[in-house]
């Protein structure tokens, strides 16, 4: 039975990191103290639903948890400090310090430690997140215990709703566009001098058909609704 810890402290350990190449180490006493922090553990890095979605929902929310009060967002797996610099990397997840619990000294700490031997891995962390206050745990989120790998509560937008039950999370906004487009630049710096995220998707015309059943781009998409190109976009947004 894995144990909910709110009201305690969290383990105090050494982790040591390399950045920049050069080794140094982490104290989580020092990391946590003063501070409000959002951790969030899983079972290792490169793994399916940890990059799909546990690591970029944190990453994509980052701003929203800032603007409640949190000051860093913490990622931790037991895998060493070159996977989890790596998989930052490839995350481009510049909102999260990735934590490496190669010897599983923090997860244990926490009573988190599994055994994933059947798959592969050995011990690794139990999927999880919790918000820590000054180094004390106020709220835990822990994955039910069952087979496999379940993904249920330990969510950002779960932890979001527990920090601001009327938090609005950002628009998801994805812009169809094609090289040399104007229409596309426009929106684009319309998007960017206002500070709003967007993913950008080089589009041919097939795929423009597809979507949008037009070719024109920019093709813009709010919360799963076309809502069409940049003149559109500045309608929705106010100029």
């Amino acid at each position: 039975m894995l144990e909910n810890r709110e009201g305690q402290r969290v383990p105090e350990v050494i982790v040591p990191v390399q950045e920049n190449g050069q080794w140094s180490t982490v104290n989580t006493r020092e990391l946590f103290a003063g501070k409000t922090i959002i951790v969030f553990s899983l079972p290792g890095a490169y793994t399916p639903t940890c990059s799909s979605a546990h690591v970029p929902r944190f990453n994509e929310l980052a701003p929203v948890f800032r603007a409640l009060g949190v000051d860093e967002i913490v990622c931790v797996s037991v895998n060493d400090t070159f996977v989890m610099n790596a998989w930052k990397q490839d995350q481009h997840a510049e909102h999260i310090r990735f934590l490496p619990d190669g010897n599983g000294e923090f997860t244990r700490g926490m009573g988190m430690l599994v055994d994933k031997a059947k798959v592969g891995f050995g011990p690794r962390s139990w999927r999880y997140s919790m918000l820590v206050r000054d180094g004390v745990i106020e709220k835990m989120f822990i994955e039910p215990e069952r087979d496999g790998d379940p993904f249920e509560v330990s969510d950002a937008d779960t932890m979001l709703r527990y920090l601001d039950a009327n938090a609005k999370p950002p628009a998801d906004i994805v812009m169809f566009t094609k090289a040399g487009c104007s229409f596309c630049a426009r929106a684009k710096a319309f998007l960017n001098d206002r500070g709003v995220d967007f993913v950008e998707v080089p589009a041919s015309p097939r795929m423009l058909r597809a979507v949008a059943g037009v070719q024109r781009t920019p093709q813009i998409f709010i919360d799963g609704k076309l809502i069409g190109g940049a003149e559109d976009l500045e309608r929705v947004y106010g100029r």
